[in-house]
């Protein structure tokens, strides 16, 4: 028996590290936290200084129960989990639970898996640190008291399923989105004119080139620009002057968990739950450093390593030894940028993992790497007709790539395209030039884009709103909640003109272009829009930026020891408190409608809003005599900007379409989108038809297709009782209306003799007994 039992979280870091410590030390996983509050009554003793009322969770009792067999059976007890507030926690949680004194049980903690490390950290252990401990159990407790106390708030206004919820950081991300959508909506696109020449110079080679030349910033109109180049007929182009200036570009600093989910966003098209589980694998492996952190800070090992892998690689030249420092310096307590744990080795891990190692790699190579030096030269053009508006010509030549051999920063779409610009031949004042063409062209400006995963992550940072924990599964909520919804959107066709001056001859023609298109943007649904402004009217301090960034200040404050946690909570607590049974008792019902009219037809009320399984357009009253008609909003839709003729279009449906083997083909929207019913029985649509617009050459094939899979997947065909016995990937399976029922494993092979009452009682089985789902691998954060 090992004379030591170390506790880690995760079993694919307990593997790596058992190997590292030999035949001493016995390494287990508790996979993350083993604890959590207890649903009932909140969890939190409120009374008495909101003491939480903590429970193991049901998928953890077996772990415990072997990692207290365990323990008992060891010498002592070393804890060894993540070293930000979480993992802190989970050791503490695990003194409570094992009967541990968290004031001498041994608590290690380390930047990376490696040998060298873990040997480190066993030298010099410490105990629990409470402070961390109360932090985070500071924003456990006051995220419960928000989310407990205000969704039943929603529940009740709302008249819907309990399946909304509200979140100190999930509510004011969700605002965000809504915020830039209506941005988007009401922006006022405005046209303007870019005027280019195209000139011509001999280069060093005395071979003409063509360069070009902006003009002024922007015509107001096109008889504007006709103007501007009816002057320019038959004018004289002349250099006026040329500046040559140095310029220089610095790397950026080395990741920490949100520019590394940015970066992997922009890069590779990684979502943020995705980078984080590829960067938690190489961790674990001992392939790279600590991944949730908000440190730029390199230790002396990784400047070493950088600083050799870059001599070798690519000279002395290149190596510029950098030292970053933190602008949030209590934000995390990783002391550490994501890096490599050997910067000689770059590659790790199957495909998805070593580009995302490979980015981390280049990352930290680059952030040590020596300035790119280039030189900039600017030269201003007179114009002979526009003596007060000189043409600018840039160009930018690269003397020394230095980092930039190995990476280059992206951007996100708010920042703005920048112009590559090429080289310019080499112009003296005073040098004449010839006009190859010259054109104005009209641009529209553009609303700021709406949000990536990515730049979500960006905003709530430089907001000072969550930390590097809650990033990834804020995100993932707001999501399942049907609040945001990740999707692309098409552009539409647009014209513009082009005015051309060639040869002393204005033309003009019209192009187009495709505008808004977006892929993989965050969209507001009608729900998240209207719970958000029910949020903002009724707990404003809540949903304010600053005052969530202050909440977040305040647990860094609680895990330097400079504040009590629970008085903290205490202040909070009352006022919020206050202001929900305000709300509870005054607010009226969230009704999340917009009137778009009146029926020319019935003299009816025409009005968007949200029903109980999504948004849709109703015609009449509830209350009338008559039912009222309703039509589900399309996917692209929303109550928000759905006009009366785009609504009157979704009463086309249910289409008829003709008729198939003598039965009549409708389409329709249910309540789990498109489908085509024939013959009493339903058809979901495929993915790209669209049921406003598909015929019955294209549904008919359909039909045929899923009838045959339905007939060769089929047992048994209970017909009275809608009950049927069908293949299944994993082996036959009951299914009963929309729910499926697992056969247990001794009667699949007998499937097809299985009666009535036996299909029955095992369905009553797996119903009162359901199966429980496994949580396994890291916490959830």
């Amino acid at each position: 028996m090992a004379k030591h039992l170390l506790i880690v979280e995760s079993p694919a870091k307990a593997k790596t590290i058992e190997k590292i410590l030999g035949s001493d030390f016995e390494v287990k996983s508790c996979y993350g936290h083993i604890r959590d509050l207890e649903k009932e009554d909140m969890g939190i003793d409120i009374k008495h200084g909101f003491t939480p009322k903590y429970k193991i969770s049901d998928d953890k009792l077996k772990v415990v129960k072997e990692l207290k067999a365990l323990a008992k059976k060891t010498d002592d007890v070393w804890l060894a989990t993540d070293e930000d507030r979480e993992g802190e926690a989970i050791s503490w949680h695990l003194c409570e639970v094992l009967g541990l004194d968290p004031v001498t049980t041994k608590r290690i903690v380390f930047h990376e898996i490696t040998a060298q490390a873990i040997q480190k950290a066993v030298n010099s252990p410490r105990t629990v640190n409470m402070d961390l401990v109360y932090a985070q159990q500071a924003r456990r407790v006051l995220d419960r008291i928000v989310g407990f106390e205000i969704s039943p708030i929603l529940w009740r206004k709302m008249s819907m399923q309990k399946n909304l919820s509200a979140g100190r950081v999930q509510s004011v991300a969700v605002r965000l989105i809504v915020e830039r959508e209506r941005d988007i909506t009401k922006f006022n696109t405005k046209h303007s004119f870019k005027v280019e020449a195209f000139l011509q110079a001999p280069d060093i080679n005395n071979k003409n080139v063509t360069f070009k030349a902006e003009g002024p910033d922007k015509l107001a109109d096109i008889n504007s620009a006709q103007s501007y180049l009816e002057k320019c007929v038959n004018a004289i182009y002349e250099v006026k002057d040329v500046q040559v200036k140095p310029a220089k570009k610095s790397p950026a600093a080395p990741f920490t968990t949100s520019t590394l989910q940015q970066e992997a966003s922009r890069k590779l098209g990684y979502s943020v739950s995705k980078t984080m589980l590829l960067a938690q694998k190489l961790y674990e492996n001992g392939h790279i450093t600590y991944m949730r952190t908000d440190s730029v800070n390199l230790s002396d090992t990784a400047l070493d390593g950088s600083r050799s892998a870059i001599i070798n690689q690519y000279g002395e030249k290149y190596h510029q030894k950098r030292v970053y420092k933190t602008k949030n310096e209590s934000a995390q307590e990783a002391h550490e940028a994501i890096r490599p744990t050997n910067m000689e080795a770059p590659s790790a891990g199957d495909a998805d993992t070593h580009r995302l190692y490979e980015l981390i790699w280049k990352r930290t190579m680059a952030s040590q790497m020596a300035d790119a030096v280039l030189e900039r030269t600017i030269a201003k053009i007179n114009v002979s007709a526009h003596p007060e508006d000189p043409l600018t010509a840039t160009g930018e030549v690269m003397r020394f790539d230095g980092f930039l051999k190995v990476y280059s920063e992206s951007k996100d779409d708010e920042d703005g395209e920048e112009e590559n610009e090429g080289m310019l031949p080499p112009l003296t004042a005073g040098q004449k030039l010839d006009l190859q063409h010259m054109q104005a062209t009209e641009r529209f400006t553009r609303p700021q884009p709406r949000y990536t995963e990515a730049s979500l992550v960006k905003k709530l940072e430089e907001l000072g709103i969550g930390r590097p924990s809650t990033y990834a599964p804020t995100i993932s909520t707001i999501q399942a909640r049907g609040y945001v919804e990740k999707r692309d959107k098409e552009g539409v066709k647009r014209e513009f003109d082009i005015l051309l001056l060639k040869d002393n001859k204005i033309s003009h023609r019209k192009d187009s272009e495709n505008v808004g298109a977006e892929r993989a943007k965050l969209f507001p649904t009608d729900l998240g829009m209207v719970v958000t402004d029910f949020l903002n009217e009724h707990f404003d301090k809540v949903m304010d930026y600053s005052f969530t960034a202050k909440i977040e200040e305040e647990f860094d404050e609680i895990a330097q020891g400079k504040k009590v946690w629970n008085k903290m909570i205490d202040t909070f607590y009352h006022p919020f408190h206050e202001s929900v049974e305000h709300t509870m008792e005054t607010a009226g019902r969230i009704k999340g409608e917009r009137m778009l009219g009146t029926d020319a037809a019935t003299g009816k009320p025409v009005v968007a809003r949200l029903g109980r399984f999504g948004p849709m357009v109703q015609i009449g009253a509830a209350e009338g005599e008559e039912k009222p008609r309703f039509a589900k909003l399309r996917a692209n839709q929303s109550i928000e900007t759905i006009t009366l003729d785009e609504a009157y279009e979704l009463f086309r449906l249910p289409r008829k379409l003709g008729l198939f083997e003598g039965e009549d083909v409708t389409v329709n929207i249910g309540r789990f989108g498109p489908y085509a019913q024939h013959a009493t029985k339903f058809y979901s649509l495929k993915k790209e038809m669209d049921p406003y617009t598909v015929e019955l050459e294209e549904v008919a094939p359909l039909i045929e297709e899923k009838r045959k899979t339905a007939e060769e997947s089929t047992i048994k065909i209970f017909e009275k009782e809608k009950i049927r016995i069908l293949k299944g990937p994993y082996g036959p399976y009951i299914k009963q209306g929309l729910r499926n029922f697992k056969i247990p494993k001794e009667r699949t092979e007998t499937a097809a003799d299985l009666t009535i009452e036996e299909v029955k009682a095992i369905i009553e089985e797996v119903k009162a007994n359901p199966p429980k789902k496994v949580a396994r691998g890291k916490k959830a954060k």
